[in-house]
């Protein structure tokens, strides 16, 4: 193999450059990115990026890239691709021969319906751009709605009120984190955004959006107007699965990859947040994630794989975010738990253990502040990756070390 091409310049697609380079791969490497930046952290955005309005926190600096032999082609978007003659065109028209293609397109904000994308009071975040458009509205006193309550939305809620902002969110499940965080910690995490002013309408609908010169309008569904001088959109995300699915490779719920992040073509894998793979702890369950350290491992693993080392995934899926001063962090997932034991630590913190109908530990989650659970949350990823099945009891009590069920 004398060239692997890597289309898409976030967080996956440079950790798998780098990751080539220190397995050994000798040939050449481009990454094409869409953006003018070079890689970069994509969770700062909605926290200390959007406050300070600093410049985007780089994987790696030019030099580095350099050092490593891997071209950067940053606005450069891939038009086609072409699997006979393995090759991609550019919408610039440039065309690049590859051996080995790896597709990490990542995904993009779901846009409200009938609502312009990114309109001049209407915005979402998924760019640094986009941080930099929304941070200017944030100013002491003005007024924030956002549309969506899960991690996006909560940590963009925090970050306004720190800037000064008041700040209204509009839910439309009947609480906020629904998707993939129990409902105890939901409820904390809400309680301490009240406590800090926010304003959380959950169970509502949103019948209109519209946009005025100096500000926007939300029309809920039951009659009730929330005027802002900007209205961001957070109802999650859409894997970018265009490029993939006009080239004739299999689509389920994004880019369909086997345990090894191949695609439906031999010489193409694909991984982070553009792709659907099968997960090996829950029985073969084909899942997809947006989150920063699967993007991370899976640019690792398609890197290993697209040289041939035939490894497969076996790491449990982790989330987290930071919500004021305290950090949640989940380890697994947790639907289809038969019980939920809960464990109170120091300092406010807990977690809650989840466990299956045969008793196997499935999921925890925990939150706590800053990293009061982030050890007892890895040795409970530790624990699910060996299947353990823990005395609930032994989980409950914090005089129990979890290292000790572990080495059990």
């Amino acid at each position: 193999m004398t060239h692997i091409l890597i289309i898409g310049a976030g967080e996956c697609g440079a950790r798998a450059a780098f990751a080539l380079r220190e397995k050994g791969f000798g040939g050449g490497i481009t990454l094409i990115g869409a953006e003018p930046h070079l890689p970069y952290e994509r969770p700062p955005l909605s926290k200390d990026s959007l406050a300070e309005a600093s410049l985007p926190k780089f994987i790696a600096g030019a030099a580095r890239y350099g050092e490593a032999r891997i071209a950067v082609l940053t606005g450069a978007a891939a038009k086609s691709i072409e699997r006979a003659r393995k090759t991609v065109t550019l919408f610039d028209g440039r065309s690049l021969d590859y051996d080995g293609l790896l597709l990490a397109t990542g995904a993009r904000p779901r846009a409200f319906p009938g609502v312009p994308e990114n309109a001049g009071r209407i915005r979402m975040l998924r760019t640094h751009a986009d941080a930099l458009a929304i941070r200017g509205a944030l100013t002491p006193g003005a007024r924030l709605a956002v549309i969506g309550g899960g991690f996006i939305g909560l940590e963009l809620a925090a970050t306004a009120r720190r800037l000064g902002a008041e700040v209204v969110l509009v839910e439309g499940s009947p609480r906020v984190l629904s998707r993939c965080v129990p409902e105890e910690i939901a409820a904390f995490v809400a309680e301490r955004h009240r406590r800090e002013g926010v304003e959380i309408i959950c169970g509502a609908q949103i019948a209109a959006i519209e946009e005025g010169g100096d500000g926007a309008r939300l029309m809920l569904s039951g009659g009730a107007r929330i005027e802002a001088e900007l209205v961001v959109v957070g109802i999650g995300a859409v894997p970018n699965t265009e490029l993939a699915q006009a080239a004739g490779l299999a689509i389920e719920n994004g880019i369909a990859v086997d345990e090894r992040l191949c695609t439906s073509d031999p010489d193409i894998y694909a991984a982070g947040d553009c792709c659907s793979f099968p997960l090996r702890h829950y029985g073969g369950r084909r899942v997809r994630l947006e989150a920063w350290r699967n993007a991370q491992d899976q640019g690792a693993l398609a890197a290993a794989n697209l040289i041939g080392a035939g490894e497969v995934l076996s790491s449990v899926p982790w989330f987290w975010s930071d919500q004021y001063e305290y950090t949640l962090q989940i380890a697994g997932l947790a639907d289809g738990a038969q019980t939920t034991v809960r464990r109170d630590m120091e300092e406010g913190a807990f977690i809650l253990f989840h466990l299956d109908r045969e008793g196997r530990l499935i999921a925890a989650s925990g939150i706590g502040p800053g990293n009061s659970v982030a050890r007892d949350i890895r040795l409970a990823e530790m624990l699910i990756a060996a299947g353990a099945k823990p005395d609930p009891l032994a989980l409950a009590s914090p005089e129990t070390r979890l290292k000790k069920l572990l080495a059990a």
